[in-house]
């Protein structure tokens, strides 16, 4: 069977969908789309009905693309309350000396969760650090062992119900099913998965509209977060505030003129404005570039003193995400802020060769690993609506192969 995924990702500026096929470690893009978000602010809710008016635009314009219904999503979750914690559980294999199987993975990870979940919190994410099968210790894939009891260390992630259900209406409104709700930050990480990192402890930083997103990974498991209420849109604001634009053109002169570094700016390029009082004025590249950078090193300095808080061992790596990353010479601001083991996000994906999509790409892989140490294989579109994309023009997908896996797997947890 095919294992195709959608993944959605809604911020304050943007919906971010991407509808991918994973095929062992490889990743197809098959559709993608952005679309301006409206009733969110600082990942929030706040007006449900524009909210899902702006997930429904999305959803119709990749279902445009693939020439089927989506009714099935892995999805990001707001970043605000959302808290960590290390748990253990433990679970009697069937039989003495049984081989471990992916259905008692599952029990074991819902026994750590047992009593760890306050009641005003939800479960997100289970993720296991290391399994124990008896005596033997630092397993990571325990299906191969056998024994009698299977243990786990894993850290849970919840969101408090007050931002979490909002959220999820939205999705109901559509008539979209949450299969999954993984953290945002978890996508970034497995966007651009490099081995390498599993071995070390760093951090990702997500600069959205409004605000930063913190985190850090030891051993590719996330261990703490953190959000900072500032983002890109403080860009557009000084923008406006200097140049006397309205908040269209602030965003356009950020996104299309300004670069984010004077190294990369032309001092003979200039842009001719309109203002409201039709007024026209002139815009110098190196001018305006200047009032970015200092915004955007000021960014990177409060998510540099955060990761100092969070974390007193030394850092390996930090990355940083977000659609601004995408301006010209933003990696060189990042190195020269951040320091040398600092890069922007490289997620280089044929279909969605922008940053802004990290989260949404990085969920699907993130989901697919999860499945595959759990034995479960899982679609979110049957054989019916597969051969439909075959046939609907669409260049990204290759001819469906038929197995003796044919049958859609629905039944497994969400955690």
């Amino acid at each position: 069977m095919r294992k195709i995924y959608t993944g959605i990702d809604i911020g304050s500026d943007t919906v971010k969908i991407v509808v991918a096929e994973m095929n062992k470690d490889n990743f197809y893009v098959l559709a993608s789309t952005s679309k301006k978000s409206q009733g969110i602010r600082r990942g929030l809710v706040v007006n449900r009905e524009k909210a899902a008016e702006s997930l429904e635009e999305a959803i119709n314009d990749i279902e445009r693309q693939i020439g089927v219904r989506i009714d099935k999503a892995i999805v990001t979750v707001p970043s605000q309350g959302r808290k960590l914690k290390i748990v253990s559980g433990k679970h009697k294999l069937k039989n003495e000396n049984s081989r471990v199987s992916g259905h008692d993975i599952n029990k074991t990870l819902e026994d750590a969760v047992v009593g760890n979940v306050d009641e005003e919190d939800e479960l997100v994410t289970v993720i296991p650090i290391v399994f124990n099968v008896d005596n033997r210790e630092n397993i990571f894939d325990p299906r191969a062992e056998e024994g009698k009891e299977l243990g786990v260390k894993a850290v849970i992630g919840v969101a408090p119900k007050k931002y979490l259900y909002p959220f999820m209406t939205i999705f109901n409104d559509c008539n979209i099913e949450i299969i999954d709700i993984v953290f945002g930050s978890i996508g970034d990480y497995y966007s651009e998965y490099n081995k390498e990192r599993d071995k070390s402890l760093g951090a990702i930083i997500n600069i959205g509209e409004e605000t930063m997103n913190i985190s850090i990974f030891n051993k590719k498991i996330i261990i703490k977060n953190e959000i900072i209420k500032l983002g890109s849109k403080n860009v557009d604001n000084d923008i406006m505030f200097i140049y006397g634009v309205n908040e269209e053109q602030a965003r356009y002169l950020k996104e299309n003129f300004a670069v984010s570094s004077t190294r990369y700016a032309d001092i003979n390029e200039t842009i001719d404005i309109k203002l409201s009082d039709n007024e026209m004025i002139t815009i110098n590249q190196e001018d305006i570039t200047k009032v970015v950078e200092s915004r955007v090193v000021e960014l990177l300095k409060l998510a540099k003193n955060q990761i100092n808080n969070l974390t007193n061992r030394k850092i390996s790596y930090i990355i940083v995400t977000g659609g601004i990353t995408e301006l010209t010479g933003f990696s060189s601001v990042v190195e020269n802020t951040l320091g040398i083991n600092a890069t922007t996000l490289n997620d280089n994906i044929i279909g969605i060769r922008n940053n802004k999509f990290s989260s949404a790409a990085g969920i699907i892989k993130y989901f697919d690993k999860k499945m595959e140490l759990r034995d479960k294989v899982f679609s979110m579109f049957d054989k019916n609506q597969i051969d439909s994309m075959m046939n609907f023009d669409n260049g990204n997908m290759v001819p469906f192969e038929e197995d003796s896996t044919s049958n859609v797997e629905n039944d497994f947890s969400s955690n």
